[in-house]
């Protein structure tokens, strides 16, 4: 019986082993950096203690923890030439990688209800979106998740292993390691094909109908100073959207596609996207950018409370 697994890694890499090994380190150090550091902003500063920072806190937890998964690993495989994983370290990889990647196309889902919510109903976005939905939501994708990736992982490894412990990736998903199963894996590889596709189908739609309603009622505004600032609000959000849904739909869309290929677009989703995610809201939103200051110990950040709506502010652009 199979007690450990070996990681082939990257494919086509001899003799790119340190500088990749700089690449990835520098990614995942500024990884850690950029979503502690949104992550400690919005708990220390009061005025971003909403629902739509509340969520982005989250998604800072669920990117600190996808880009743990394999990264550090990876890494190590790198620079030691040491490409060994105990079966309950492939578990553990296995079982984050689908319950991180679960709650993160959830949490999108849920941070583009509340971006419609406060775009078309501005007046009642406090009562819909109370701390309670809030927190409910948020719990409600992690508990969801966990459940998706108990069972997928449950069915991986109660498969009998005991061939080859070669695995032809660079960590251990379910599909890499199924095929070197003792046993039918029918019933794994439908379960997951249809769970795995069905899970960002639903919430890549959900998002769809999300932004056409918020379209619609961005066209319906009459000052064109609002409809840029009620769009503005959401330029973050899309371009995180399109960060986590691209590579996938690349990858599944596109099915002529080199293994070489298909491994840098899902490095660059497991890798990348975690480190940019908090760039993207810092670069966009100057309510972090001013948390950000007043964490380091900058200037004061009175300028964040909106003159008419003194803290209602992210309901004033719809207001005002």
């Amino acid at each position: 019986m199979v007690t450990h697994f070996i990681l082939l890694g990257i494919p086509n890499t001899n003799g790119l082993q340190t500088i990749l090994f700089a690449t990835f380190l520098a990614f995942y150090l500024f990884t850690l950096l950029g979503n502690l550091l949104i992550f400690s902003a919005i708990l220390a500063d009061a005025r971003l203690h909403t629902p739509m920072y509340f969520f982005l806190c989250n998604l800072s937890i669920v990117d600190l923890g996808f880009s743990s998964i394999s990264t550090p690993k990876l890494v190590a495989n790198l620079w030691a030439q040491s490409r060994t994983i105990s079966l309950g370290g492939c578990m553990s990889q296995v079982f984050f990688y689908h319950f991180l990647g679960s709650t993160e196309c959830l949490l999108c889902t849920v941070m583009a209800y509340d971006r419609y919510v406060a775009i078309c109903h501005p007046l009642r976005y406090l009562i819909i979106m109370n701390r309670r939905v809030c927190t409910l939501l948020a719990a409600g994708t992690w508990i969801a998740s966990s459940f998706h990736a108990t069972i997928l992982t449950s069915l991986t490894f109660t498969l009998p292993y005991c061939g080859s412990n070669v695995v032809e990736y660079f960590f251990c998903d379910i599909f890499p390691v199924v095929k070197l199963a003792c046993a039918d894996t029918y019933v794994i590889e439908t379960v997951t094909f249809i769970n795995t596709g069905m899970v960002p189908m639903t919430c890549f739609l959900l998002i769809l109908a999300s932004y056409v309603r918020i379209v619609y009622s961005i066209l319906k505004m009459n000052s064109a100073k609002g409809r840029r600032k009620a769009a503005s609000t959401c330029t973050s959000h899309l371009a995180v959207v399109t960060l986590f849904f691209g590579p996938c739909a690349l990858v599944y869309t596109q099915p002529q596609l080199s293994t070489g290929m298909v491994t840098a677009v899902q490095l660059f989703g497991y890798v990348v996207t975690p480190m940019l995610n908090p760039a993207i809201y810092v670069l966009r939103n100057k309510e972090v950018k001013a948390a950000l200051r007043k964490l380091r110990g900058g200037s004061n950040t009175s300028t964040l409370m909106c003159g008419s709506c003194r803290g209602s502010r992210w309901v004033c652009i719809e207001i005002h």
